[in-house]
Order: structure tokens, then C-alpha cells, then sequence
């Protein structure tokens, strides 16, 4: 199955540049290239798209609001472009519903593979990295601890998949933690998503963090560090 990409930068050269990578491999095609975010959600709706790659930084609609109208309109997944890892726009357009972000000196096998992994419905980020950029920037909105009511709907272990999810343990590392199996991992992972209305495990880590579930700074089970590599050294 062909990939279908909106590549959506106002930098002309590196769109184009992004497009010509994307468009050589025999299983991804670009359909449409933009110069704003305004540009890139007519595209969207004019070509539906498997995914959307968006510059967060673009006059007129910037990428944030690019991908709040793409994420909201239907099943086009986006992941955003930055030039910096310290981009304090990172964690809002996660929370927007983009599936992860890239920076823009990112490796061409990079790409191509964020694009693909993107497409078939995964996160961008392993879980590891999307709890250190959570952490980051949640911390200067840390709230106290309370019961949030859209939790309700969550059993007891789906609540636990979720805490351990928001921690950075793979699927293999909950079904550890919980003694039970990888496919009854992936299950109550599912469950999750759909109970709670997110799109991928990065929504899943936010949502853990704004419920109160998980606070900046909490250890991780067992006392172990699984913070994992930080996003610079994750990109390489």
C-alpha cells in the first residue's frame, strides 16, 4: 500500500528537499506541498493523506494549528518539523494530536522511517522519550494529585497500563510488571485508547500527566531508571 504525505514548510528549499526524499522510496508518494498551514489543511482535505509532515513555524496558520484543524477533521496523522529540540511548541503540538516530531536536520533513513511508522498508526517516539518530553513540559503546570472523572472509565489494570505507559515501559516491560502476556498488554493499551479517545501512546502519556495519574518526577516501578536516552541523543 502507497503512503500518501503533505509535506507543509514555508522554507522552500527544505520542503522541497523533504519532498524529493520522501517521493524516491517505492512505497511512499507526496500528493501535495505547502508553504503555511493554512496551505497544508486545504491539501489535507483535498488529497486525504495518510500523513501530514508540518513545520511548527509557518506565517498565516503556524503547524500547531495546522494540526489541531488535520487531527480533528480526520484520520490524517501528522508529525511536526522543528528546528530546535528545545522548541517550546513541542508539547503543545503533541498535544494537538501530532504523533511525534522531527527536527529538521533529521537523517534521510530517519524520515522515511518516522514516515512509515507514523503511517501504520505507531507513535514517532518510544515511549521512553515521550515521558521525558511530558516531564519537561509539564513541569511548570504541576498540579496536586485528585481523582479526575475521565479516568472513571478505566478499570483497575487498564488504569495500571496506563500509569506504567506514562512511565516508559514498553509492552514487553508492562507485561512484566504486570505478569501477564504481550498480547493482553496490547489489549488493555487498546482498551485505553479507545476508553479515553486518544489517538496513539504519546495522547496516552499526556493524558496521564494532566489526569494527575502520573506527576513530574515520580519514580519509575521498581525504583529503576528508565528514563531512557534524552530527544537529542534519541535521533541519532
Amino acid at each position: 500500500m502507497t503512503i500518501r504525505v503533505v509535506v507543509a514548510d514555508d522554507q522552500e528549499l527544505v520542503r522541497s528537499g523533504f519532498a524529493m526524499i520522501l517521493d524516491a522510496q517505492p512505497d511512499i508518494e507526496v500528493v501535495a506541498e505547502a508553504g503555511d498551514g493554512a496551505g497544508a489543511v486545504d491539501s489535507v482535505r483535498r488529497h486525504a493523506p495518510d500523513v501530514a509532515l508540518l513545520d511548527i513555524r509557518m506565517p498565516r496558520v503556524d503547524g500547531i494549528e495546522a494540526c489541531r484543524a488535520i487531527s480533528a477533521a480526520g484520520d490524517c496523522r501528522t508529525v511536526m518539523l522543528t528546528t530546535f529540540d528545545s522548541d517550546e511548541y513541542v508539547y503543545e503540538a503533541l498535544h494537538a494530536g501530532a504523533s511525534g516530531f522531527l527536527l529538521k536536520d533529521v537523517r534521510r533513513d530517519d524520515l522515511v522511517h518516522a514516515v512509515r511508522v507514523v503511517a501504520r498508526g505507531d507513535s514517532l517516539l518510544a515511549p521512553s522519550v515521550a515521558r521525558r518530553l511530558v516531564e519537561q513540559y509539564t513541569r511548570p503546570a504541576a498540579r496536586p494529585r485528585r481523582s479526575d472523572p475521565r479516568l472513571d472509565v478505566l478499570t483497575a489494570r487498564e488504569r495500571e497500563t496506563l500509569l506504567l505507559l506514562a512511565r516508559g515501559l514498553s509492552n514487553a516491560e508492562i507485561a512484566a510488571e504486570l505478569l501477564v502476556s504481550d498480547h493482553t498488554v496490547k489489549t488493555h493499551v487498546g482498551n485505553v485508547l479507545a476508553k479515553l479517545g486518544l489517538r496513539d501512546r504519546i495522547q496516552a502519556v499526556i493524558c496521564a500527566y494532566e489526569t494527575g495519574l502520573v506527576a513530574a518526577g515520580d519514580p519509575p516501578p521498581g525504583g529503576a531508571d528508565r528514563a531512557g536516552p534524552s530527544p537529542a541523543s534519541a535521533r541519532k
